[in-house]
Order: C-alpha cells, then structure tokens, then sequence
C-alpha cells in the first residue's frame, strides 16, 4: 500500500479545512446553539422529558447526526468532485495511487472532518444541557461508522455529480428531511401508530436511534439493528464505490 500517497491526499483535504474554518467548524457551532436557543426555549418549555430524559438533553443526540450527515457528505463530495471540476482527477489517476488508496484518503479526510465537528458540537452542547454518556467506547464507534458511512456515500455523490448543483441535490432535498423526520428532535413513540410504522422504513431513524442509546439507554428501535443497519449501508457503499472505480463510472469519461 503506497501510504505516501494516502498522506498527501488526506493532508492536502485536511489543509482546506484550516483555510475554511468559519465555514467548517464556527457555522455548525452557531447553527448547534441557535437550535438549543430556539428548540430548549420553544418547545421545551412544552416538553419537560422525553422517555425520562429532559427534552434539552434529548435532542442532543439528533443534533450531532444531523450535521455529522451533512457535513460528511458535503465534505467527501467536495472533496472527490472539485478534482474532476478541475481536471486534476487526471494526475490521481496517472499516478501510481490505487482507487483504494485514492478513497480511503479522501474518505478518511472527510471522516476525520465530521468527527471534530462532532466533538465541537458535543462540548458546545454541555454548555446549554447535562449530558450524560453512559456508553462512550460505543458512541465513538457510532460516531466514526457514521462518519466514514455517509463520508463513502458522498464521496458516491461527488463522482456521480456532473455539476454544483447536483452536489447539493441528495444532501438538501433527500438527507435533511430523513434527519428532521427520523427522530432527531423527538421519540417515534409520539407519533400516531400509523406514523410510527411509516417511520420505521426511514434508515436516518435507526442511526439515530442507536447513538441515542449510547447516551441515555434509550431508543426507538433496538441497538442491535441500528448496528446492523449502519453495518448495512457501509457495505453497500462500500460496493456502489468499488463498481465506479472498477467500471470508471464518470471518472474516466
């Protein structure tokens, strides 16, 4: 394995971030507080405990998905697309990188993005609620599938993307409506018996679910299938990114 190359590419990601703080790090942290300011004041002034948990605390939890997902695959799309965008793509290819060095280095930049982000966003939260962590080996290993998942999934994005705007498409229209609908800001068992089914074919649901237990030992559906569907979806972009290399699927072309 040509670990040099890793290194570049992962620092070169890594390098960009620095230069792009207030967009990668300050807005998540002001959108963080701005959603306690409102959420803790609006609604739970009305909502005193979820399942137990004070409703500040619970949120908390679905907050950190909520940007982890997005700024994952904001990240990892980015990250592969600009190249292309540029032509650079070309100099990856001609060099004596494999496709799974070339990913594990982009994956692994855009993975090592979202998980200070999402340690940011977890100290800023203590400053607004308690949280209690009361399996933290089993949330960093939900933090870190999360991350190098839905990193794999935009890196997916970015080589099928053909345009800037295609790059916002999947993120906007189809994630943040999973995240804001897959519990992220309330208990499924709330919902109407019929609502409650409906959000059990939301995958978003059971990623929250399973990070929610490794805080408070509660969640809407059993910590063993939150695994198994994360477990799931890394496979499957595991698969979806090996076919494009393989087929060059608009790499090449």
């Amino acid at each position: 394995m040509n670990l040099n190359a890793i290194k570049a590419i992962y620092f070169f990601e890594m390098a960009r971030t620095r230069r792009t703080l207030m967009q990668s790090i300050a807005s998540p942290v002001l959108s963080t507080s701005l959603y306690f300011i409102v959420f803790g004041s609006a609604i739970g002034s009305r909502i005193q405990e979820v399942n137990g948990v004070s409703y500040g605390s619970f949120i908390v939890p679905g907050l950190v998905m909520l940007s982890l997902l997005t700024e994952s695959i904001s990240n990892a799309s980015f990250g592969i697309y600009f190249p292309k965008f540029t032509g650079t793509i070309y100099e990856i290819l001609s060099a004596p990188v494999s496709s799974m060095e070339a990913v594990i280095g982009f994956v692994g930049a855009a993975a090592t993005k979202s998980l200070i982000l999402g340690t940011v966003m977890l100290a800023t939260a203590s400053l607004f609620v308690e949280i209690k962590i009361a399996h933290p080996f089993l949330m960093v290993f939900f933090l870190v599938l999360t991350c190098v998942s839905f990193s794999l999934f935009g890196f997916i994005i970015g080589i099928w993307a053909d345009n800037f705007e295609k790059l916002q498409v999947i993120p906007m229209l189809v994630i943040t409506p999973l995240v804001f609908l897959g519990g992220s800001f309330y208990s499924a068992s709330m919902l109407p018996p019929f609502w409650q089914k409906v959000t059990l074919f939301n995958p978003i649901l059971y990623l929250v679910s399973g990070f929610r237990w490794s805080f408070y030992e509660i969640g809407d559906v059993s910590l063993e299938i939150s695994l198994l569907m994360i477990l799931l979806f890394l496979t499957s972009c595991l698969g979806v990114v090996a076919w494009m290399f393989k087929t060059g699927y608009h790499i090449k072309k």
